[in-house]
């Protein structure tokens, strides 16, 4: 009896690239970055990818967000094909439907902490609703910002503008959040509080989540860890222990 669960079908996806290649330089001197790559987030999943330093691991994730282009194959954000799409579509794509959270925070350090929350509002040129501030309000107090909102950026510590990053990302309820190292800056304790706030935001929230890392600790909360190796993935695996995920990057890089 087959008991392999069945592949999720495209409504079951938040985010996929089919035979996806990402090549720079000319013919003569092209590296292929991305090789046929075909990848598939799931709605509601915390998932990480790693692999090794030029794995590809940050261009999949910069072509899935709109960021950059490919050189072949098809990218969809939801039902929508953004591969081929112009600058301005892409740009309205991001600041409706995309969240960012990057290891360097990318704070405006001229705006408080509420004016850095409701930023994503005022670059789409419109105001929170209702139930936007409701949720954004619960944000900040589940997020402990409450007590910090008159803040800037310079007056908090390191987690403190983490906390900042992940709730503006989440302030819109974006259909994928995708996180760069974001336990990259800061000390274990406060990384460790960070990545349970993302995986959170999953169970609780339903938030899909896309995580690129180098860290089998902060993998290990992902619900799913997809491994690249030379632009093209690896390995697919199911939640797992931050020792089995070390022990796998370490046999990655022993057959290189």
């Amino acid at each position: 009896m087959d008991t392999t669960p069945p592949s999720p079908t495209a409504p079951d996806l938040v985010a996929r690239v089919e035979d996806l290649t990402k090549s720079y330089g000319t013919e003569r001197t092209r590296v292929d970055a991305l090789r046929s790559v075909s990848l598939g987030i799931r709605r509601g999943d915390f998932t990480a990818i790693m692999g090794p330093s030029g794995s590809g691991k940050s261009t999949l994730m910069h072509i899935m967000a709109g960021l950059d282009s490919p050189t072949s194959g098809q990218v969809w954000l939801g039902d929508a094909e953004i591969g081929s799409m112009d600058d301005a579509a892409l740009t309205l794509l991001r600041r409706r439907r995309v969240g960012f959270v990057f290891q360097s925070f990318n704070l405006v350090p001229t705006l408080d902490v509420e004016g850095n929350l409701l930023l994503p509002f005022e670059l789409d040129g419109r105001r929170p609703t209702t139930r936007e501030r409701d949720w954004i309000d619960e944000l900040e107090q589940s997020l402990g910002l409450d007590g910090r909102l008159r803040h800037r950026p310079h007056e908090l510590s390191g987690g403190q503008q983490q906390r900042v990053a992940i709730a503006r990302a989440l302030a819109t309820r974006p259909e994928l959040v995708f996180t760069d190292e974001p336990t990259g800056n800061l000390d274990s304790r406060t990384g460790r509080e960070v990545l349970e706030l993302l995986r959170t935001a999953s169970t609780s929230y339903g938030q899909s989540i896309a995580m690129v890392t180098h860290d089998p600790i902060a993998a290990s909360y992902a619900d799913r860890v997809v491994f690249l190796a030379d632009g093209k993935i690896v390995e697919d695996k199911p939640r797992s222990a931050a020792a089995d995920i070390s022990q796998y990057m370490l046999s990655m890089e022993g057959a290189a």
